[in-house]
């Protein structure tokens, strides 16, 4: 949702600290909030003039017309607030049809005033430019206002002058206040526009002697600007209307909306309701919701809310659990309903969704029955099928009836059979599997010749396109009727590599000569080739880093279809509107701040640019073009024959619902001629009667279908334009949104621009209003595709479509990702793992997840444990391994490893080559010890020998006793290191028989020369084996295999790679030059014959 309104309380924390007016604002910052929680002791010493003005106390929660409500205390002192208050703090009170408790309040200094000092302003957004509207009487008695006010439009990307103001505004205001006011609505309008402002309404704004007061004020922001504005706003708080709680669930879900890249979104309605939805996409949610209202259903209808943008599993179990959390908490004597719903996905993977759903059903499967709760599922999409089966599969195994319906069930059909309303079909008929649209029914991999490019039911026509109108000097450029023809070329924007491969396989079944994409524009790699799929060839499409290289190699191109982030769609799309040969621009991301829409807008309309979008799937022309994954994958594009054009126009807000469209479409009619998804936002690019303009000019299209919505009054441009005989095609229109009036509070719907600010704006008003202009409208979107068929059977009777005989297209090799994902092919992997999963929506170590990994407080040694070893092992087993990389950390400069170490890093080399010279020292002579001494205790103590015969043989097979000796340390002068360790294991371990064997070893040894000590590394070698072999976690010959494959010598890389690292630092730190090895100290040694 884009424009939110916020409380007053914020409102005026905006303007005080913002505004920018010679006008001297009065009383700023002089408010304070109370609510029951209030500390009215601290709350004084925070605003001392409370203590010492007269008052007025408000409730500041949405609420309008406080006034006429007496919901305001005037001219109180501070014991007056109080007692005004403890009538009406957290008392139940009724405005309008909205029932609600009165929570938050906001006091203000009273300010005394006579009523011709009252004046009213208000500036709002429409697609043109903002309004200003001024009144010279303000107050509760304004009255319509809209009729009464003085009215300036200022166009977008224009300014407001203070001679404007006067001239236009002022007429009617004393001269001697004319100059304050004109000064305040300026600042007033530049901090709107400065603070993306969608609405900003003051009354009374009073202006006295002193100066101006804002007294009442009414404000919303463009949620959406908050990258941009986030500095001036903070951290803003949107309430929720009045007579509808906030809920934790929902800012937990709001919460999880902010940090995906997908939409989520939850609004409780009656958390007590019988009936709970969990649908996808944002049009679809409104549909299913006004058909629940539709059957009666309004009263029991516990939430709104939507999923969409291809959630992750993570984010959609999340999602699940938190409604199904919801509404296993009161019983119902009737039982639930759960409605999982959606149209048909474009690009969402309906399977690994579902997989999310499917968990959090398991997980209260328990409670779920206890509630006697039925679920109702249908969807489609990218592999569907897979994802109804496991639903149908997960309600045999729990024993909660689940009943699964896919595409061939009409989209609402559900909301009957869950309400009583239908039958519930015992078998429904489930469409073919994904794959079987791509097998080849006709055995020949041949591609068919070129099919017909106009209407299904009409001969081809040799030309198809209808070039943009040239316009006269000084007007806007025309926009051309044909947007995409056979021959189309675009350049996508974004490293979108899916939606071009679904693009190009849509060229190769709609049998085009190439593809329709001639490039792409990645702006932060450098220029180079991108290999993607033609049929069954591979082909390189150039990929650019800047746009205007792309125009410059491609002029054939016309189409530019973004995948900009919302970030930086306004700029891309800005410079491309600076390139003549660009006539149509597709705009996918949504949440673009409206203010930059309306300028993209404005610049599109100089230029005769159409625009879709933004916050769309796109558009889809059947056997020409389509834009991005609109239209879904292959197997729906072939399901809804796509691939070739039939005689039926559509235009959608909803990239879901046009794929919805596609569907019954091609199931009552010969098929789709041109759909476009205008996209959800308040200001799309291009408007519904854009398109139906161009749909009335083309030949091939016969009807029109419009798929409206709540909010907005383009509806209505339609029913001039039948009225007036501009549109003579039969129009087949519906608008969603019904429910919307049944509603006690306002519900934004998952759409930005489906909310109705008045009631014009209505769906139930706007499809009356096309009933009466002569559009064929349905009584609900459930008989949506009866009454199509009837128009259609109507023009097929009189002769104006004659249904042309079917064209199988060529056969498309399904990618070989896809094919796998949908269990057609299976292929030995290339490597196996046992210690790491990096796949889902967390990283898992050894089956252990990361976030229970900090929980437990393992530790370096709790996670070395895990990825070598695959076991949790005991405390003291992973504070001995994280002590073991303590004393092997370093054993300064000298040593091998850090002198190379040392000597590279000096040698203007970079970390990871220092370090690697320092590592590939480590051998049997220096660190690589522990390996081979736990090997050499472990046999002799294993096969019985005594100390004294295992050193005896040592020295008779002339071999050194790995980990037996030290260059300085000796039985007078003991490692440190080894006696902290020794401590530690005797302490700790529950045996230490090497260790203790080791030890009289080295009593032996040490005998004979006081430096052949049990070194760190011997220690480390035996206590370790000890180790794997005690602690309960391995059996003998996991230990032992552990021993020979090398796992100890790793404790010794690991722990001294921190060392060489630090050496590493050191040096860089203290800047040191090359290294040299001096002269003197080389003892050259020369052959004679050389020396002579």
């Amino acid at each position: 949702m884009s424009a939110k309104a916020i409380s007053e309380q914020t409102g005026k924390e905006f303007l005080y600290k913002h505004i920018c007016t010679a006008a001297a604002v009065q009383n700023r910052f002089r408010y304070a909030s109370v609510t029951a929680e209030t500390d009215w002791d601290r709350l004084t010493q925070e605003h001392s003039w409370l203590l010492t003005e007269r008052l007025v106390v408000k409730p500041d929660q949405l609420i309008k017309r406080r006034g006429k409500l007496g919901l305001v205390g005037i001219d109180l002192d501070l014991q007056g607030v109080r007692e005004w208050l403890s009538g009406r703090l957290m008392r139940e009170t009724t405005v309008g049809k909205a029932k609600g408790v009165l929570k938050n309040f906001l006091i203000e200094p009273f300010v005394p005033h006579t009523q011709e000092e009252e004046f009213y302003v208000c500036i709002y957004a429409t697609r043109e430019g903002d309004y200003v509207l001024f009144h010279h009487e303000g107050g509760v008695e304004v009255g319509d206002v809209d009729a009464k006010a003085q009215r300036l439009m200022v166009a977008v990307d224009e300014k407001l002058s203070e001679e404007q103001v006067r001239e236009q505004l002022l007429t009617n205001v004393p001269d001697d206040k004319k100059e304050v006011l004109a000064s305040f609505i300026v600042g007033l309008f530049n901090l709107y526009e400065d603070l993306y402002f969608t609405y900003l309404e003051i009354n009374p704004l009073v202006v006295t002697e002193d100066g101006v007061y804002v007294l009442d004020m009414a404000a919303k922001i463009d949620a959406t600007a908050d990258y941009i504005c986030k500095a001036k706003w903070g951290d803003v708080e949107f309430p929720p209307p009045f007579g509808r709680e906030a809920y934790p669930e929902e800012a937990y879900i709001a919460d999880l909306d902010a940090k995906s890249g997908a939409s989520l979104k939850l609004t409780l309605l009656n958390p007590r309701g019988r009936i709970w939805t969990m649908v996808a996409g944002g049009g679809a949610s409104v549909v299913y919701s006004d058909t629940i209202c539709d059957l009666g259903g309004v009263d029991e209808l516990a939430n709104y809310g939507e999923y969409s943008g291809a959630p992750s599993e993570q984010q959609t179990y999340d999602y699940a659990k938190t409604i199904l959390s919801l509404m296993t908490r009161e019983k119902h004597p009737q039982g639930k309903v759960l409605i999982i719903g959606g149209s048909i996905a474009n690009f969402t993977n309906v399977a690994a969704t579902f997989k999310g759903i499917v968990r959090a059903i398991k997980d209260y499967q328990g409670p779920l029955k206890e509630h006697e709760v039925t679920i109702f599922v249908r969807r489609g999409g990218p592999n569907y099928q897979e994802g109804l089966r496991v639903m149908g599969e997960v309600g045999k195994t729990t024993g909660i009836p689940i009943h699964v319906f896919g595409t061939e069930t009409h989209m609402t059909a559900i909301v009957g059979m869950a309400l009583g309303h239908r039958p519930i079909p015992n078998q429904p008929p489930m469409d073919a599997h994904t794959a079987n649209f791509l097998l080849n029914a006709s055995n020949s991999a041949v591609t068919p010749a070129t099919t017909r490019t106009a209407s299904f039911s009409e001969p081809r026509t040799s030309n198809d396109v209808t070039p943009a109108k040239k316009s006269k000097a000084g007007l806007p450029a025309a926009k051309a009727t044909t947007l995409f023809r056979k021959q189309t070329k675009a350049i996508v924007w974004g490293m979108q590599t899916r939606a071009v491969q679904g693009m190009l396989d849509f060229d190769y079944v709609c049998s085009r000569d190439e593809p329709s994409v001639a490039a792409m524009v990645y702006p932060f790699t450098g220029d180079h080739k991108q290999k993607f799929y033609w049929g069954h060839k591979e082909i390189l499409l150039p990929v650019y880093k800047n746009m205007a290289d792309a125009m410059k190699k491609h002029p054939e191109v016309d189409v530019l279809i973004s995948f900009a982030s919302l970030r930086s769609a306004f700029d891309s799309t800005m410079e491309a509107m600076q390139y003549p040969q660009i006539h149509t621009i597709a705009i996918i991301a949504e949440g673009i701040p409206e203010a930059q829409t309306r300028k993209m807008i404005k610049m599109a309309d100089e230029k005769g640019v159409t625009i879709i979008g933004p916050a769309t799937v796109g558009g889809i022309k059947p056997g020409c073009f389509k834009i991005g994954n609109t239209g879904g994958m292959l197997d729906n594009i072939l399901a809804s024959k796509l691939y070739r054009p039939g005689s039926v126009a559509y235009v959608s807000r909803s990239g879901g619902m046009s794929n919805e469209l596609n569907n019954i479409i091609s199931r009552t009619t010969d098929g789709v001629y041109e759909g476009v998804a205008i996209g959800g936002d308040r200001y799309p690019g291009s408007t519904f009667m854009d398109h139906v303009l161009r749909y009335q000019d083309t030949p091939g299209v016969q009807m029109i279908v419009v798929l409206g919505e709540i909010g907005g009054t383009e509806e209505y441009r339609i029913c001039q334009g039948i009225r007036e005989g501009r549109i003579s095609k039969p129009v087949v229109c519906w608008c969603i949104g019904t429910c919307a009036t049944m509603f006690t509070s306002e519900v934004q719907f998952g759409h930005a621009g489906a909310c109705a600010n008045q009631a014009s704006e209505t769906a139930v008003a706007k499809n009356q209003a096309l009933r009466d202009a002569g559009a064929y409208v349905p009584k609900s979107f459930d008989e949506l595709g009866d009454v199509i068929k009837t128009v259609y059977d109507e023009l097929v009777a009189n002769g104006t479509i004659i249904p042309a005989q079917e064209v199988p297209p060529p056969t498309v090799p399904m990618d070989y990702s896809w094919a796998r994902e949908l269990g057609l092919i299976r292929k030995p992997a290339s490597f196996m793992t046992s210690i790491c999963d990096e796949r889902g929506q967390e990283l898992i170590y050894a089956g252990m997840p990361i976030t229970e990994v900090f929980k437990e407080e393992m530790g370096l040694g709790g996670v070395l444990g895990l990825l070598w070893f695959q076991r949790r092992l005991p405390r003291y087993a992973c504070q001995f391994i994280e002590m073991c990389l303590m004393v092997t950390a370093d054993h300064g400069p000298a040593v091998s490893g850090a002198h190379n170490t040392i000597v590279c890093a000096r040698a203007g080399k970079d970390l990871i080559s220092s370090l690697t010279s320092g590592l590939l020292t480590i051998g049997d002579r220096f660190g690589g010890a522990l390996d081979a001494a736990a090997k050499q205790f472990s046999k002799a103590f294993d096969s019985g020998m005594l100390p004294m015969e295992f050193v005896n043989k040592m020295k008779k097979d002339g071999k050194l006793i790995m980990g037996i000796g030290h260059r300085v340390k000796s039985i007078n002068n003991p490692d440190m290191r080894v006696q902290i360790l020794k401590d530690f294991v005797k302490q700790h371990f529950p045996s230490t028989h090497l260790l203790d064997y080791a030890l009289d070893v080295e009593k032996i040894t040490t005998s004979k020369k006081p430096n052949l000590i049990l070194n760190v590394d011997g220690f480390i070698g035996v206590a370790f084996v000890d180790l794997l072999r005690t602690c309960g976690g391995f059996t003998r010959d996991e230990a032992d295999e552990f021993v020979e494959i090398g796992a100890l010598n790793g404790i010794f890389v690991l722990g001294r790679s921190m060392g060489f690292i630090g050496h590493y630092l050191d040096q860089k730190r203290l800047k040191q030059g090359l290294y040299r090895h001096p002269w003197d100290d080389i003892s050259y040694v020369l052959p004679e014959h050389m020396s002579m």
